[in-house]
């Protein structure tokens, strides 16, 4: 048991960073982390189960800890039932895996009952609120289940003819686009935007999230992503040799998924994945996009506004003109060693007959059959001293034959 805790105390340091409970030492905060992952960690049983809920108690937690195949075979039953009891029964795992705290002693038992779960005790030396605080519980717990996330942005990053390079050129573009997504990090961080990103690769790509929710985290999103994409046209600008920098094409948009954590050696991954709506509709999105293009998914979801503590309803043009107003707190600073006079984001569309700009909608089928809305995106970055950097493709720039329609809005951005 010793052995196996030294391996993996590593892994529970990064749990070290929450605050600890008034009056309580670090060293007593880490004791009560370990005391309480050990635990989690007998129970999950290297992967084999799953923590579905829990419920503090005065000394201690009650959980629900079942297989993880128990979510299928709970959903579907055995194949006989009728789509009525199987939709509420998806319903009711959704609503389950969308918390992200503890349910009350009365929600938890009402789960345990539908579920058919007896509830497992774990004693604890101390109370969980006083002893670690319910947020760091949760933080611990997340680890050992699976969220249903319904309003996170995530980018899609894919290098236009990947497949067609040699294993040593494929390296050395993943490392040049590594580089730009650090460099775009470091950019932000100069404007104490502090973005708690992840990313997973995709062979020739990467999909990005924000670890934290709201319209301010997927705002801040969608500024990496203008800088990422910023970083990496100067690196082709500079590139001796075009193919050791990834000429990209890019896809933004808003969904559903599920957050998971691997099994890694004895622990849970420190970093989760994701898999569901989002990252789906991306993959159907990029297959369809053009060298240099930036499509930003249709959407409609609510999210979290911190400014107002309310769930809103944003949708993809709410989105796009929610990121202008942020920029303007990017201007000075530097690409290239010239400053930001001004970044200018839209989505493109056709002039109508009064000569105002419209939004143009796109709809993409893919090998399946089925119909992705999305919208084209363009990022003018201007500079002071330096030539100014447009990103995505304009309008005219796309296929004539590709279906359009015009979005529904009043907006009419100038175009470039």
């Amino acid at each position: 048991m010793k052995e196996e805790l030294r391996k993996r105390r590593s892994w529970l340091d990064g749990f070290m960073a929450y605050p600890a409970p008034p009056g309580l030492s670090e060293t007593s905060l880490r004791d009560n982390i370990i005391l309480l992952d050990q635990a989690l960690y007998a129970l999950w049983n290297l992967g084999d189960n799953l923590i579905y809920a829990w419920t503090p108690v005065p000394r201690g937690l009650r959980v629900l800890v079942a297989p993880h195949q128990m979510l299928t075979e709970y959903a579907l039953g055995d194949g006989t039932l009728p789509m009525t009891e199987v939709t509420r029964r998806t319903k009711l795992l959704d609503k389950l895996l969308s918390n992200q705290e503890h349910l009350d002693a009365q929600a938890f038992d009402a789960v345990a009952a539908a579920l058919d779960i007896t509830p497992e005790l774990i004693s604890l030396p101390f109370s969980p609120e006083r002893g670690l605080g319910l947020p760091l519980i949760a933080a611990i717990a997340a680890r050992y289940g699976i969220r249903l996330v319904e309003d996170r942005a995530v980018i899609l990053f894919d290098a236009v003819g990947f497949s067609l390079l040699t294993p040593l050129q494929q390296v050395v573009q993943l490392n040049s686009l590594s580089c730009s997504v650090n460099a775009a990090y470091a950019k932000l961080l100069d404007r104490e935007i502090n973005i708690n990103f992840a990313r997973t690769t995709t062979g020739d790509g990467f999909y990005i999230w924000n670890r934290m929710r709201g319209v301010e985290a997927n705002v801040e999103l969608y500024q990496l992503m203008q800088f990422i994409l910023a970083d990496n046209a100067l690196a082709r600008e500079r590139a001796t040799r075009p193919e050791s920098v990834p000429r990209l094409r890019a896809c933004f948009h808003v969904g559903s998924h599920y957050e998971f954590y691997q099994s890694e050696g004895l622990n849970p991954t420190s970093f989760s994945y994701l898999v569901g709506q989002v990252t789906i509709e991306l993959a159907r999105m990029i297959e369809r996009a053009q060298p240099g293009q930036i499509l930003v998914g249709k959407f409609n979801t609510l999210m979290h506004d911190e400014t107002t503590g309310e769930d809103v309803r944003i949708d993809s043009l709410d989105f796009v003109e929610r990121t202008r107003a942020p920029l303007r707190s990017l201007n000075g600073l530097k690409l290239a060693g010239s400053e930001v006079d001004e970044i200018a984001c839209y989505l493109t569309g056709r002039r109508d007959a009064t000569g105002l700009w419209g939004i143009s909608e796109y709809h993409m089928a893919d090998k399946h059959g089925l119909i992705h809305r999305v919208y084209n995106a363009k990022i003018n970055i201007h500079r002071r001293n330096g030539e100014p950097i447009y990103l995505g493709l304009r309008e005219e720039d796309l296929p004539d034959d590709a279906p359009r329609t015009t979005a529904d809005t009043d907006l009419s951005p100038m175009q470039a």
